[in-house]
């Protein structure tokens, strides 16, 4: 029975991934994709699984990772300890995606949606949040509707959406969100693995209707040189939550996962600057109010 969710869970994510990049081409004519098949070694030198990422550069889409994994094997017990499993036996799937968009006025975004199981013990764990650069409330409250609509047969919305808000936020910058959330979830286990991973599987199934049609609304309008220096400093602030507070980060580089394919989700260009703070009176100074919860 385990076994049979867990294949097909595997299996979903894998098509997934090939919907996605299918739907990222389709817009950007340019893009070119570096698939790379890779395989790890467990704690003990057995075979440990791997994955496929998918690194892809375009016109329209600048950088992108859309990648799955499936792990297995030995972990470092006190590794196993730290993520809730009662042995050192861990198996995990799923799919992560970040794209970052060269026009500062498409948003940046990220999802994934995975499945672990550590010794006896399983949870589900996901969902996706979106990174805009520019105030244009109506494609915040379409993103957050799409993921509403979604958690509607579930009920999940409110709690996955409180969850978004209080965990994508760079703590030592005044608790500033990086982006204006969306849902997220982890260590999700009602007991009915089979209904939890069709839940899970449901919800994915609704990334591509959040998030590409506000690139296709987005793409062709004009920026100048304020939007890029502002989007820019955000991506900074963006690594700086990839780098000091993402768990799947901290996760996929202690369970020897594979680096260049856990560090993809970092901007091809970025920005920093002492004390940066936006142009008074500017759109960009009014993004700034929407890195904090809202009700959308």
């Amino acid at each position: 029975m385990l076994s049979t969710i867990k294949e097909s869970f595997h299996q979903h994510v894998n098509d997934l991934q090939d919907e996605i990049c299918n739907e990222m081409k389709r817009i950007d004519a340019a893009l070119e994709t570096n698939e790379d098949l890779w395989k790890r070694k467990d704690f003990v030198g057995a075979d440990g699984g791997g994955g496929r990422t998918r690194a892809l550069t375009g016109k329209i889409f600048e950088n992108a990772g859309v990648n799955t994994s499936l792990v297995h094997g030995k972990v470092n017990p006190d590794f196993a300890k730290r993520i809730g499993g009662n042995t050192d036996e861990m198996w995990a799937a799923g799919i992560s995606l970040i794209i970052h968009p060269f026009n500062p006025r498409v948003p940046t975004v990220h999802a994934n949606f995975r499945m672990i199981q550590a010794g006896d013990r399983f949870w589900f764990g996901g969902g996706a949040d979106l990174t805009p650069f520019y105030p244009n409330e109506e494609d915040f409250k379409y993103f957050h509707q799409v993921w509403k609509d979604a958690c509607e047969p579930y009920g999940h919305y409110e709690n996955f959406k409180k969850q978004c808000d209080e965990y994508f936020v760079n703590k030592h910058r005044d608790n500033e969100m990086r982006g204006i959330g969306g849902i997220f979830f982890d260590h999700y286990n009602t007991g009915e693995v089979e209904k939890d991973a069709a839940m899970v599987k449901d919800l994915s199934k609704n990334f591509i209707k959040s998030y590409f049609p506000i690139v296709e609304k987005r793409v062709n309008e004009d920026f100048n040189d304020d939007d890029v220096d502002f989007q820019l400093h955000r991506r900074g602030r963006y690594v700086e939550f990839n780098l000091l507070h993402d768990r799947g980060t901290s996760f996929g580089l202690q369970s020897n996962g594979r680096t260049d394919s856990i560090l993809i989700s970092l901007p091809a260009r970025c920005r920093y600057t002492y004390k940066y703070q936006p142009a008074v009176g500017s759109p960009h100074e009014k993004m700034m109010e929407f890195y904090r919860p809202q009700n959308w």
